[in-house]
C-alpha cells in the first residue's frame, strides 16, 4: 500500500471493469447515506466557490451545463441566472432537485466505467466539485470531461488532496472508498488531458480540526463565514509547498488538504 498512500500512484486508477463496478456499487448511494437522513441539512460552500471558481468565469449565459457528481445542485445556485440548461450526473436516487433557481435539473445515471454519454465539445461549463475522490478511474473520467467540453469552456474542479486516512477500514463521516487525489497527479495529468490552467488554489489548513473545536460555540461550520475563508487563504498560500498526501506527525498535517482548478478547453 505504500506507493498508493505516498501519492505515487492513485488507488483505484487501474482497475478492472469488475472492481469498477463493486466500488461504484459500494459508493452510488453512499453520500446520500450521510447526508440525505439530515432534516436541516445545507449546502456550505457557496463562498468558497465564489472566491475561487465562480469569481473567474466569464459573466455570461451558459447554453449547456454539467454538474458531476453534483447531488441537489446547490453548488449552481450563485450562476443559476446564466444558466439555460443543467444536466447532473448523479448515481444517487435519493440527492435529487427538480428545480435550481429557474432552471429545470435535467438528471442523469453515470456509466458505470465513466463514460459520458454526450456529444464531443457538447458543454460550454462543467462542474465537478468533490466527486472524483468517490470514483475509482479518475484519469477516464477527466479525459470524458476534457471530451464534452467545448473549446474555450471551462471546468471547474474541487477535489481534497490529502488520502483522507485508511481507506481500508471504516472512518467516521466518510464513505466506503472515498480518498483524495494527489496533488501531484493533478500536477501531472491534467495537462496532458489537454486542459489550460486558469486558476488555481490550495485551501483548508487545519479547517477539519477547527470545525471540530469550534463548530458548537460558532453554531455553523467554520468555513461558512467569510473572515475565516480570506484568514484560511493566505495561510494556505504560506504552507501550499509542505503538501502531504498521507501524513505522519503534526508538521506533516500543516498543509492545506484541498485544491481548486478553474480549467480551460
Amino acid at each position: 500500500m505504500e506507493q498508493y498512500f505516498s501519492g505515487e500512484v492513485l488507488h483505484g486508477d487501474n482497475f478492472t471493469l469488475d472492481e469498477i463496478k463493486q466500488w461504484y456499487n459500494d459508493e452510488k448511494e453512499g453520500y446520500a447515506g450521510l447526508v440525505s437522513d439530515h432534516e436541516n441539512y445545507a449546502y456550505g460552500y457557496h463562498r468558497v466557490n465564489k472566491l475561487y471558481g465562480f469569481k473567474y468565469l466569464p459573466q455570461k449565459k451558459y447554453k449547456k451545463v454539467l454538474g458531476i457528481g453534483s447531488a441537489y445542485g446547490h453548488e449552481f445556485m450563485p450562476i443559476a441566472s446564466q444558466i439555460e440548461s443543467l444536466y447532473i450526473l448523479e448515481p444517487s436516487d435519493k440527492l435529487v432537485s427538480d428545480v435550481i433557481g429557474d432552471v429545470k435539473v435535467i438528471y442523469q445515471k453515470p456509466n458505470v466505467d465513466g463514460t459520458i454519454d454526450f456529444p464531443d465539445d457538447h458543454f460550454d461549463l462543467i462542474i465537478c466539485f468533490d466527486t472524483l475522490h468517490h470514483i475509482p478511474n479518475v484519469k477516464h473520467v477527466l479525459t470524458e470531461m476534457h471530451r464534452c467540453l467545448e473549446p474555450g469552456g471551462f471546468l471547474l474542479l474541487k477535489e481534497p488532496v490529502n488520502s483522507m486516512g485508511d481507506w481500508r477500514e471504516p472512518r467516521q463521516g466518510l464513505t466506503k472508498w472515498e480518498r483524495g487525489i494527489p496533488y501531484q497527479y493533478f500536477k501531472k495529468n491534467l495537462s496532458t488531458i489537454g486542459f489550460k490552467v486558469v486558476k488555481k488554489n490550495h485551501f483548508f489548513t487545519m479547517t477539519s480540526f477547527l470545525v471540530r473545536k469550534t463548530e458548537k460555540f460558532l453554531g455553523n461550520p467554520i468555513y461558512k463565514f467569510g473572515w475565516y475563508i480570506w484568514i484560511d487563504k493566505y495561510l494556505s498560500k504560506i504552507l501550499s509547498s509542505n503538501i502531504n498526501y498521507h501524513p505522519k506527525n503534526k508538521w506533516q498535517r500543516m498543509y492545506p488538504t484541498e485544491i481548486f482548478y478553474v480549467l480551460s478547453k
